[in-house]
């Protein structure tokens, strides 16, 4: 049985309504011992919802934030409202934050302040930080190098870049997650990229309810299937399943603070 960690998925998202005792007994069969739930989409509400899960189930874990789509409404406010969610405990991490390019669904001046305020709450708080990146590559490395990145870290999740933006990334001291899009017959490029991490920077996650793996792609995403991104990680880098996913799983241990499952 593989040991696995899910280091980032949504389970406050709509389409996971009403099926997560289903959701976490199939990610429990697969080998999902621990996952990161992240919030940070839409309102604050899916922030809470996410804390209320972690705080419901052992296995699950809290990361709290705005994403780049909604930079627009983070203020001081918005971030103090974080602030007091990542206090409530179960949250190890803030975000995701960052910036996407591709969509520009907030404008550029107002993701990079976003991911400002996030980097300084992260740094307030000694809690790692979750990054988004799309097409923002530059202005990321820039901001980052600017501001710091947090003493207890950070990942650049859903990794999509070639192996030049990972090598960035693993300069500024960054984790690199990679997810079902590593799967996809069309990444070759982000296939040689995942070759190169280190692997004690080498995380996994599913993005769910987003971007199910090959040869689920289309369909809803969810925890168990980060097993088939975990295989194809192994394939590409020539090495063993079991012995690749104890080691993600030790990594995101040490980036989030997780403690050792009870069973």
């Amino acid at each position: 049985m593989l040991e696995l960690i899910d280091t980032h998925c949504h389970l406050a998202d709509e389409r996971m309504e009403g099926d997560i005792e289903a959701i976490l007994h199939r990610a429990r069969a697969a080998g999902v011992r621990q996952m990161v739930c992240v919030g940070a989409i839409g309102p604050i509400e899916t922030d809470r919802k996410s804390v209320a899960l972690a705080q419901r189930y052992p296995e699950v874990y809290a990361a709290v934030g705005v994403h780049p789509h909604d930079a627009a409404a983070c203020d001081d406010r918005r971030i103090e409202e974080l602030a007091g969610l990542a206090g409530e405990g179960k949250v190890v991490a803030i975000g995701e934050s960052g910036m996407d390019l591709h969509y520009r669904r907030s404008p550029r001046e107002a993701q990079e302040d976003s991911l400002r305020r996030h980097l300084r709450l992260a740094h307030r708080l000694v809690l790692p930080i979750v990054i988004h990146c799309r097409d923002a590559q530059e202005p990321i490395a820039r901001i980052v190098e600017e501001e710091g990145l947090p003493a207890a870290g950070g990942v650049i999740h859903c990794f999509t870049g070639d192996s030049a933006a990972a090598s960035r990334f693993l300069e500024l001291g960054f984790y690199i997650s990679f997810s079902g899009i590593l799967t996809f017959k069309n990444a070759p490029s982000l296939r040689e990229a995942a070759a190169l991490v280190p692997k004690d920077r080498l995380l996994v996650e599913t993005d769910a309810p987003y971007l199910a793996p090959e040869p689920l792609r289309g369909q809803r995403n969810e925890p168990a299937n980060v097993r088939l991104t975990l295989e194809r990680l192994a394939a590409v880098r020539h090495a063993e399943s079991e012995r690749l996913a104890a080691l993600t799983a030790a990594n995101a241990r040490r980036l989030f603070r997780l403690p050792l499952p009870s069973c």
